[in-house]
């Protein structure tokens, strides 16, 4: 494993795309079951993280998906009233 490899195990992804994109790869790599045991591990490791910042990214979008529609619903409804 190089240096620059190790370090990217602790970078974090500067989108949830980018972090997918990257997931993708990992998976993709492992299934083909051509690294050692010690890359596997590392990647494995990397994998793990990325699914956590993806996970992470999720739950703050469906937060803020559920605010805005708390807002959007309330006030539609009664505008919606108002225009019949």
């Amino acid at each position: 494993m190089t240096k620059s490899s190790k370090h990217a195990v602790s970078s974090q992804p500067e989108s949830f795309e980018a972090a997918s994109a990257e997931l993708e790869k990992i998976v993709t790599a492992m299934e083909a079951g051509q690294m050692s045991l010690e890359v596997s591990l590392s990647a494995y490791q990397r994998g793990a993280e990325l699914l956590q910042y993806c996970q992470n990214k999720l739950q703050g979008a469906q937060q803020q998906v559920r605010m805005l529609e708390a807002g959007i619903l309330k006030d539609f409804t009664g505008s919606d009233r108002d225009e019949r």
